[in-house]
């Protein structure tokens, strides 16, 4: 009896899914970050960022920086946009959607475009499109190096499809 017992629980424990290792978040609010630190190898996490230094009208997904700057995005519940804090005024926007590696870009707030609509679900952490709630904003399974910082590609994939840990967000207003 005590074999079968320990046995039953031993495959209980082992059917949990790994808990995902948080990220080391330092920098200022407001900031939207993935929940899973993933590969990250400063355990700073992964937020919204542009493409390149400074300004771009491109979006990925960056080590979150310490000093915050353009990796820093607040989320609109009313509208729906994420907002650049850097860049005043610019919002990310779904400008390329056949695009596999770069669909986003840094474009105009225009409140009520579709195409920088997003619904953020607090159960499941995802940010979801507006106008196809089965379609989810993730990060791309490969990493590479940015600089002293790392970058993945930020796309659109359908939800059912996607592992959590590469579509769970934290919102940091």
């Amino acid at each position: 009896m005590k074999t079968t017992f320990a046995a039953a629980m031993s495959a209980t424990f082992l059917a949990i899914p790994a808990v995902a290792e948080e990220p080391q978040v330092q920098s200022p609010s407001p900031i939207i970050y993935l929940a899973d630190n993933l590969d990250e190898v400063d355990g700073l996490g992964w937020c919204i960022d542009t493409l390149g230094r400074g300004f771009s009208e491109q979006i990925q997904a960056h080590s979150c920086k310490p000093q915050g700057g353009d990796t820093q995005f607040r989320y609109d519940t009313d509208t729906g946009a994420l907002q650049s804090v850097e860049f005043d005024g610019k919002c990310m926007t779904l400008s390329a959607p056949e695009s596999d590696t770069v669909p986003f870009g840094l474009l105009d707030c225009e409140p009520g475009t579709d195409s920088q609509s997003f619904e953020y679900d607090a159960l499941s952490k995802e940010f979801r499109l507006t106008t196809d709630p089965s379609q989810c904003v993730v990060v791309a399974e490969d990493s590479r190096t940015a600089g002293p910082f790392m970058s993945r590609d930020l796309t659109v994939k359908p939800c059912a499809t996607v592992d959590a840990s590469l579509k769970r967000w934290v919102i940091r207003n």
